[in-house]
């Protein structure tokens, strides 16, 4: 069973992610912030990290080059409702840093399920 780790700051969308995910057959985990996120993916590695990216403690920039660095072949999915200025800013960013995959907040579950898939795909 293919694990994927999910690191959300909004206990809603990391619930409504798990809840997909686990139906769709994959082992789920979950983290409030990057840092956590980390600290989990180091005890648990994943196959797959889907990471929002405004998030407190560690953002998902930060998150996603501290993955990178450490664990180079990650995969990783950035996820965004992009705060203030919008999703569009913020996931050419991710993309950049070695996000394989962005999904912009909000989505739909066949978007995400569809972004998954590839993503592990690959």
């Amino acid at each position: 069973m293919q694990r994927i780790l999910i690191i959300d700051d909004d206990e809603q969308v990391r619930d409504l992610l798990s809840e997909i995910l686990g139906r769709a057959g994959y082992e789920v985990l979950a983290a409030s912030n990057g840092a956590e996120g980390l600290r989990l993916y180091r005890a648990q590695p994943a196959d797959l990290v889907i990471t929002d990216l405004i998030m407190p403690e560690k953002e998902g920039m930060e998150t996603i080059i501290a993955l990178r660095k450490d664990f180079p072949k990650v995969r990783i999915i950035a996820v965004s409702g992009g705060g203030r200025s919008g999703a569009i800013s913020y996931l050419p960013i991710a993309k950049s840093l070695g996000a394989a995959r962005t999904v912009a907040k909000p989505f739909s579950k066949q978007e995400i399920l569809d972004a998954v898939r590839e993503t592990l795909a690959t």
